[in-house]
C-alpha cells in the first residue's frame, strides 16, 4: 500500500511539473510572465476585480498581487479604480490594450496546452475528473481537520 501511495503520488507530481513546464514554456511566448499571465486571463471578459478576488481566483500571495499589477499597470495593460460601494476596495480592470492582449493569449494558449489531452475519450475525462475530485475531496477535508485541531490546539494553550 506504502509504495502504491508514493508511486501514484509521484506520478501525480511529475504530471503537474511536466504541464507547467510546457504551458510555462508557451506562456513565456508571450512576452508575459507566469503571474502576468494569470492576472490577464483571470480578469478577461470580466469588468474587473477587487485584489482580495483576484488574489483567491488566482492563488497569487497579497504581496505578490501588488507588484504584478504595478507591472501590468506600467505596461498599460491593466488599471485601478476606486470600488463604487466602497472606495476603499480597488478594482483592477484591464485596458483596452490588456483586453487586446487576453483576446490575443488565451484561446492560442488553451489550444497549446490540450494537445496532451488529444487521444483522451469522454470516459478518460470523467475517470479522471472523478478522480481527482475524490483525492481533492480528502485533502480539503485533512486540511478542515488539521486547522480545527490547531485551533483546538491554540484555544487550550
Amino acid at each position: 500500500m506504502k509504495e502504491r501511495y508514493l508511486r501514484s503520488l509521484r506520478l501525480l507530481s511529475e504530471c503537474y511539473h511536466s504541464f507547467e513546464q510546457m504551458s510555462g514554456a508557451d506562456i513565456r511566448k508571450t512576452g508575459l510572465t507566469q503571474a502576468q499571465f494569470d492576472i490577464i486571463v483571470t480578469l478577461g471578459n470580466t469588468a474587473g476585480m477587487t485584489f482580495k478576488e483576484l488574489g483567491r481566483k488566482t492563488l497569487i500571495t497579497k504581496g505578490t498581487l501588488t507588484g504584478v499589477i504595478d507591472r501590468l499597470e506600467t505596461r498599460q495593460l491593466v488599471r485601478r479604480i476606486s470600488g463604487r460601494e466602497d472606495r476603499r476596495n480597488t478594482i483592477v480592470q484591464l485596458t483596452a490594450a490588456g483586453e487586446r492582449t487576453f483576446e490575443q493569449v488565451f484561446d492560442p494558449h488553451i489550444q497549446f496546452c490540450k494537445q496532451p489531452f488529444s487521444g483522451y475519450t469522454e470516459t478518460d475525462f470523467i475517470t479522471l475528473e472523478e478522480t481527482l475530485e475524490k483525492l481533492k475531496n480528502r485533502l480539503d477535508a485533512t486540511i478542515a481537520t488539521t486547522k480545527t485541531a490547531a485551533q483546538g490546539r491554540k484555544s487550550s494553550l
